[in-house]
């Protein structure tokens, strides 16, 4: 051991210090100290090795007056200790779920229900209802839906005051709290910025409209929110003639402002004429509810209060916080918040959340249903005699969130007016609170639900409805109609946002100005809301739904009447299935199989794309618009950057205002050249658009449904024709016709796989026959390899499945649906179908679970894959013992109730009982086994802890037998050596006997050559035993 040394301290091997060999590892990394790789571990929390991966191992050292075997009051005394320990921690943890998931959702419900009863004996007997037993069940579900609710809400407003923060508040609630004022030096030369008054700034707008057109389409392009110009040009044509002023200055992250631009301020008679790069904004935009703010006079004192309060004061309450959220415990963990660390401070924390929702549910919805149903009962709308509308109470309370919002501008106005500065800023946020809430219930929930039932409106004739229908269903259920109408307009509204994603990186940037850019990582759609007013975002809520509206016309309703005039036989589409191919087993291989390989598919999204870039080009090559549509390439020579305009007074302001609430300057635009006659070309490029789109849609209506038909009929031929219970009785029977939902994903796929396979052919001939035919090859040879793979699938998709599938309905559904007087039908199809997803979620589970012989085998199947697949290993480690298992779990039960039970029950009746119920018990039976199995574990290790804690003394590190592994990789190289030697000297053997035979037989037959042994093959495999 001499030289050798420790590779954590770098010393050598002492006396009382030696140094081990503990891993695979070698060379100078070898060698380690006990105490060395000890205090690794403690600092690192690894068990194993990090270079090689082996884990290490000690040895314990017990003292040496330890008994054979335990003593039985050790045993008893550390059994009874595990026993009390486990108990300990069952009660806690029962209490834990207690308080989480019954006090706390049972007194939120209980709470909600007396607040909106309004009943005076209620409240007499709150104390006691609040803990009865009756439906208890059922209010603690409620329960957690209200407790889960204010949950949200909590959330909601941490997550907008970080928004606040972050992003700043809106312009008007800044001008409420202006940064401190600095007295200006008299000796200091200050510069008074240019004229930029009412005159000047319409002046600037009427000059703007015909000049550059690419100017102002580049700068609402930089600016998708564009400021309303002409909102601010009215408020200017408002205000009375004065001499100019100097603008207001909104500071940019928290900028001082100059004393020549703070309000009220004397303006300088001096001004030196340097145009800054980005004009500051003229004017900020202010929410139109709320009052404009005064313009600052021209006399300095005017604002006595607002130039002489002191900076001190200032700052402090434009820094001042109503509520210091900041003050909670830092090292506050899960655990310890919920209580799974052991401690009771959840108990207080319970309290608290139970406080938290009460106020939440009396301040967000029992204040505003309250303030909705008193406007609605003054109105006179709701009499006691009138039947109460669908969803009242979330109308009402909306309507009393609409009512609070308008009274709080008013009220902002009015603290505003008596200079009230704390006030008026706890009031602006109220008011930024509720007005962020609305947007958000209109644009998540209305504007969404609207689309779904304008796509519903539009497709009543694809599916033989009527209104009267739809207003039937949602008489009979009127939240599930709410809910799916919509959950199908807000899958609409999300392709077609990714589908302008799409469009956006083919045309050229500034084509879609008007749509927002999901993409640009400087939108947030909650800084627009708290920005923006409320006019802005009315006029883009309509704008959105008029664009949905339109496409929905254009991709539905006209491809629809379409049909019904062209094509009148093909439509209604099939909703309810009358073949027997509609079954759950069709079902779940939709669900599972087909779907999942389509959709997984990324050549998706590149052909669309694709496809989108031809039409482009086509269409702008018919209209002269390929510069304004895709944008003109750069040319080589064109080095030159061409000066920047100066834009003009109004799209400015667009542009500062977007830079103002990005914090960042307006991005790049890039020019286009426009032809004569160019509202004509757009006027064009809109009809071919809305004549594209119907085409479209209407190809993707019919042909993969109608192909999709032919498959399904080709797939059920020879099944019993059974008509449907409405139809005439006629000469000739209408075959019967599935769920369109079938025949619309079959076509789907079908057409896919077929365009996938055109795609391949117009990628590969233009290449040449030789070019083909070696990628013919390469593909005949990757199938050979991936015909071992049919195996598996075979074993995989079919035989467990089918198996698994069988084994649950023989132990779950047999015993419990089928009578004892019945006899039970085993449809194979249906059980393979369920079989494929009950294997699914076993793999799941699997995989989620702990380390076992299971679990590794299919994460070796999953990371070899297709290509690397070793279908030894998956046959011995994965299908084999998973379907000796299913094997004997399906045959013993079977066998012993059918062959060995007859022979002691006579009784037919018992022998069917006892068939059926055989299943069920040897599955408990299995099941305590197992956790007897699992019990003698535990006690194993319970007595080697009492036996550690008792005699333990130490550890010692155990070194790894190097010798012992090369011994064993010697002997296994040795073997594969002597098998090749046999294999080579057998080859020479039968190559000297051929070449014996005599010279007549020198023209073997075909039997002769057929049973000779090919040299070549001998040599490879014995090549491959030597490996």
């Amino acid at each position: 051991m001499e030289g050798d040394i420790c590779r954590v301290c770098r010393c050598e091997a002492q006396s009382d210090r030696p140094l081990f060999h503990p891993c695979i590892c070698t060379g100078s990394i070898k060698w380690i100290h006990q105490d060395c790789l000890m205090q690794w571990m403690r600092y690192s929390r690894k068990e194993y090795c990090e270079l090689c991966g082996h884990r290490f191992s000690f040895t314990p050292i017990y003292s040496p007056d330890m008994p054979r075997v335990l003593p039985l009051k050790y045993v008893a005394g550390g059994l009874l200790s595990s026993i009390g320990t486990a108990v300990n921690y069952w009660v806690h943890y029962s209490m834990v779920a207690i308080a989480w998931l019954g006090v706390v959702p049972l007194t939120a419900y209980r709470t909600y229900r007396f607040l909106f009863s309004g009943s005076i004996d209620m409240l007499l007997t709150l104390p006691i209802d609040m803990f009865s037993t009756e439906n208890i069940a059922i209010d603690v579900f409620r329960g957690c839906f209200v407790a889960t609710c204010t949950l949200f809400t909590f959330v909601g407003l941490v997550w907008l005051r970080e928004q606040i923060i972050h992003g700043g508040g809106p312009d008007w609630l800044e001008r409420d709290d202006p940064p401190p004022v600095v007295q200006p030096d008299p000796n200091e030369e200050r510069p008074i910025p240019e004229n930029n008054g009412p005159e000047a700034n319409d002046g600037n707008n009427n000059n703007n409209n015909d000049d550059n057109n690419n100017e102002e389409e580049h700068n609402n392009n930089n600016n998708n929110n564009f400021v309303d110009n002409n909102l601010v040009n009215l408020q200017n044509q408002d205000r009375p003639q004065e001499p100019p002023v100097a603008p207001p200055v909104v500071p940019l992250l928290g900028a001082r402002v100059p004393a020549a631009a703070a309000p009220g301020a004397a303006p300088a008679p001096a001004a030196p004429r340097q145009l800054p790069e980005a004009p500051a904004p003229d004017h900020v935009p202010i929410d139109p509810a709320e009052p404009p703010p005064p313009v600052a006079p021209l006399d300095a004192e005017a604002e006595p209060e607002a130039v002489n309060e002191p900076a001190e004061g200032a700052a402090d309450e434009a820094n001042w916080n109503p509520m210091e959220w900041e003050r909670a415990a830092e090292e506050l963990t899960w655990e310890r918040l919920l209580g799974l660390d052991g401690s009771m401070v959840f108990l207080e924390h319970v309290f608290w959340v139970v406080s938290l929702n009460t106020l939440f549910i009396f301040i967000f919805a029992f204040c505003p249903y309250s303030i909705g149903n008193f406007l609605i009962s003054f109105l006179g709308i709701i009499t006691p005699g009138k039947p109460l509308l669908h969803f009242h109470g979330l109308l009402t309370t909306l309507l009393g969130y609409c009512v609070i919002g308008i009274t709080l501008i008013k009220l902002h106005a009015i603290a505003r007016f008596l200079r009230w500065r704390r006030q008026r800023r706890i009031l602006g946020m109220c008011y930024i609170v509720v007005k962020v809430s609305l947007l958000s219930v209109v644009e998540i929930g209305v504007l969404p639900l609207v689309c779904g039932w304008w796509l519903d409106i539009c497709s009543l004739p694809m599916f033989d409805a009527t209104l009267k229908d739809r207003k039937a269903s949602f008489k009979a259920a009127p939240g599930t109609s709410l809910f799916i109408h919509w959950m199908f307009g807000m899958v609409y509204v999300y392709y077609f946002a990714s589908f302008i994603v799409l469009l956006r990186e083919v045309l050229r940037p500034g084509v879609l100005w008007f749509l927002r850019n999901l993409n640009d990582p400087d939108f947030s759609p909650i800084q627009e809301m708290i920005h923006l007013s409320i006019l802005r975002h009315a006029r883009r809520l309509i704008a959105s739904a008029i664009i949905f509206g339109s496409a929905v016309l254009l991709m539905l309703w006209a491809p629809i009447q379409i049909l019904k005039s062209g094509w009148p036989t093909f439509l209604p589409y099939t909703l309810s299935g009358d073949s027997e191919v509609n079954e759950l087993s069709l079902q779940l291989l939709l669900l599972q199989i087909i779907l999942p390989g389509f959709f997984e598919q990324s050549h998706t999204r590149i052909w669309l794309k694709g496809l989108v870039r031809i039409w482009c080009n086509v269409v702008a090559r018919i209209l002269g618009i390929k510069s304004y549509l895709l944008g003109t390439e750069p040319r080589p020579n064109d080095d030159e950057v061409p000066p920047r305009q100066q834009p003009d007074l109004g799209a400015g302001l667009a542009a500062a205002h977007q830079a103002i609430m990005q914090r960042d300057v307006p991005v790049g635009f890039q020019p286009y050249d426009r032809p004569p006659f160019f509202a004509v070309r757009l006027v064009g490029l809109l009809v071919l658009m809305c004549i594209s789109l119907v085409i479209g849609s209407l190809t993707t209506l019919t042909v993969p449904v109608w192909i999709g038909r032919h498959g399904m009929a080709l797939w059920s031929m020879g099944s019993q024709i059974t008509p449907p219970p409405n139809a005439v009785a006629t000469g000739t029977e209408t075959p019967p016709r599935p769920h369109e939902l079938y025949t619309a994903a079959m076509g789907t796929y079908l057409c896919w796989i077929f365009s996938r396979g055109i795609a391949v052919a117009v990628n590969l001939f233009p290449q040449g026959r030789a070019v083909v035919m070696e990628r013919v090859k390469h593909w005949i040879s990757v199938g050979t390899s991936y015909a071992l793979a049919a195996i598996i699938f075979v074993l995989m998709l079919g035989v467990i499945p089918l198996m698994f599938g069988l084994l649950l309905e023989l132990v779950v559904v047999v015993p419990l649906r089928v009578p004892i007087v019945q006899t039970p039908v085993l449809f194979l199809w249906q059980d393979w179908a369920l079989g494929v997803l009950y294997t699914k979620i076993a793999c799941a589970l699997t995989l989620m679970g702990p380390d076992w012989a299971l679990k590794r085998a299919i994460e070796q199947a999953y990371r070899d894959g297709l290509r690397d697949m070793n279908l030894r290993f998956i046959i011995r480690e994965l299908g084999a013992p998973v379907i000796t298992c299913f094997g004997l779990a399906l045959a013993v039960p079977y066998v012993i109730a059918h062959s060995i039970m007859p022979i002691f029950f006579t009784n037919q009746v018992t022998r069917i009982l006892i068939a059926r119920q055989i299943y069920p018990f040897f599955l408990l039976i299995a099941c305590i086994v197992a956790i007897v199995i699992l019990q003698i574990r535990q006690f194993k290790k319970l007595y080697v802890a009492i036996k550690n804690d008792k005699y333990l003394v130490g550890q010692r590190l155990v070194n790894y037998d190097h010798q012992r592994k090369k011994a064993a990789q010697q002997a296994a190289a040795a073997i594969a050596q002597q098998q090749a030697a046999r294999a080579q000297q057998a080859t020479q053997q039968q190559l000297q006997q051929g070449q014996q035979q005599p010279a007549q037989n020198d023209q073997p037959d075909e039997g002769d050559v057929r049973d000779r042994p090919d040299p070549g093959a001998a040599a490879v495999a014995a090549a491959q035993a030597v490996q």
